[in-house]
């Protein structure tokens, strides 16, 4: 098919549309919202790659997946043949066509967008994993490579942890991943809802790798059941991804009041341990009827998505920019919208309050307005003077980020850190230490799954060159 199609017939085929559940429907339940491309609408997606030599979309991608092959295999009809393309350059190939942000990566490298549309390679990405974990017996199991002989400990079973564990295992290394809590997948798991990523889909990519013979040890606190000085000694390289969870306080009155959440815990109580979902819920949530998110990124975008369908009459997003400056992906803000969920911009809060019963009852904010760009290239918000007024919230999250976790690194004095107390590592993610690498959250500070993904395969790479040198 594609070798007798020309490039002007490439041209001339629209950008596809994500199929989705209605707003209607979907905002009261956890189902997923994306429904993924049918075998046809798949099919002329991918035959719209004009196939180019220079690969910007390659260079785009943090994992480095040979992008113009597999999606020419699934212009071929070659599902089997784009499976096993990304599968050997993508440990978590489902995860990624679902919560990758493909828009500002690959996809904005995509020569088809200068003058147009890109290609949809996170939605093909999704497509063909999918199928491949439908078809697994088609796709057979791959060769184990003879084994090395050496062990690598990995802290973290998240995207940073994973990545490296399937990069690892593949060259024959022995690889035992130990997590902190009861169950596998990180933030994978605890940080993001099932209407975006289905536990289902976590369980799928984690099982192929113990298929892999990865091992992974759940409820072991790496800084307290063991510390990196005992997995030094027992393993020949240790790799540090256990993520940054410590919630970036607001540091405005009423932070403490109760019906006050950080993101962290109130996406892990609902995602990791069903609060407000299940009626068996060992784990309680406040619902709430006027829940008020604090901050623009995924996160905060998810926890508000979240309120809405545990019942939350009005469902706020409170930022202190405009949304051309929000962090969060257009998919998510359109999805928010589209689910009732109310964008209250250029708004900074400044106390929370009670009625003197501990509970939160509203939360005065202050309008801002943008001023020049500061550090990060954004305009600054700066406040306007007078501007008070108070919002009724029975429930506030916190979702303006993460710091490191000190778990691990309190006890592991030797290791260096920066004042912000993530690991300082190097490109190829090598500590201070010798045989000790690090990746993802804990050195980059709160990023995306890609990013993190991207330092696991880059410190995999560099671990097996350490153990063979």
């Amino acid at each position: 098919m594609t070798t007798t199609m020309t490039t002007r017939e490439r041209l001339a085929i629209g950008r596809v549309r994500m199929p989705e559940l209605a707003a209607t429907v979907r905002s009261s339940n956890f189902e997923e919202v994306n429904r993924g491309l049918g075998s046809d609408d798949a099919l002329r997606e991918a035959q719209r790659c004009i196939q180019c030599k220079n690969r910007q979309c390659v260079e785009g991608c943090p994992v480095g997946v040979s992008i113009p092959e597999f999606i020419g295999r699934v212009a071929e009809n070659d599902l089997a043949g784009a499976a096993r393309i990304l599968r050997y350059d993508n440990a978590l190939p489902a995860v990624c066509g679902r919560v990758c942000p493909q828009e500002t990566q690959c996809e904005a490298k995509c020569v088809r967008g200068i003058k147009g549309e890109a290609v949809a390679i996170g939605y093909l990405e999704r497509f063909v994993a999918d199928w491949a974990m439908e078809n697994a017996i088609q796709l057979g199991m791959e060769k184990p490579p003879p084994p090395t002989g050496k062990r690598i400990a990995i802290a973290g079973c998240g995207p940073a942890g994973l990545t490296a564990a399937g990069e690892l295992a593949r060259l024959g290394h022995g690889v035992v991943i130990f997590e902190a809590l009861h169950d596998t997948g990180g933030v994978l798991r605890y940080g993001i809802p099932e209407f975006r990523l289905p536990k289902a889909i976590i369980d799928a990519e984690v099982d192929r790798l113990r298929a892999m013979d990865v091992e992974i040890e759940c409820n072991v606190i790496i800084g307290k059941t063991l510390t990196l000085a005992q997995l030094r000694q027992k393993f020949d390289a240790v790799f540090i991804a256990n993520g940054a969870g410590l919630p970036t306080m607001l540091n405005i009155p009423g932070e403490n009041l109760k019906g006050v959440y950080s993101a962290n815990e109130y996406l892990t109580r609902i995602n990791l341990m069903g609060a407000g979902r299940r009626a068996e819920a060992a784990t309680p949530i406040i619902k709430g009827r006027n829940v008020a998110v604090i901050g623009g990124g995924n996160t905060a975008m998810d926890c508000v998505r979240t309120a809405r369908r545990l019942g939350a009459e009005r469902a706020m997003i409170i930022y202190r920019r405009s949304e051309a400056e929000m962090p969060a992906r257009v998919e998510e803000i359109k999805h928010a919208k589209e689910e009732g969920v109310e964008f209250l911009m250029l708004t900074a809060p400044v106390a929370i309050l009670s009625e003197n019963d501990g509970w939160v009852a509203a939360l005065r904010c202050r309008h801002m307005e943008l001023g020049e760009p500061d550090a990060s290239g954004r305009r600054k918000p700066v406040p306007v003077e007078g501007t008070e007024y108070d919002i009724p919230a029975d429930v506030v999250v916190n979702a303006v980020g993460t710091g490191a976790n000190p778990l691990l690194t309190a006890t592991a004095p030797d290791l260096a850190l920066n004042k912000w107390g993530n690991i300082v590592a190097d490109e190829s993610g090598l500590t201070n230490l010798a045989g000790v690498f690090a990746g993802g959250d804990i050195v980059r500070g709160g990023a995306t799954v890609i990013l993190a993904m991207g330092d696991g395969k880059q410190a995999a790479a560099a671990i097996s060159a350490f153990l063979v040198s």
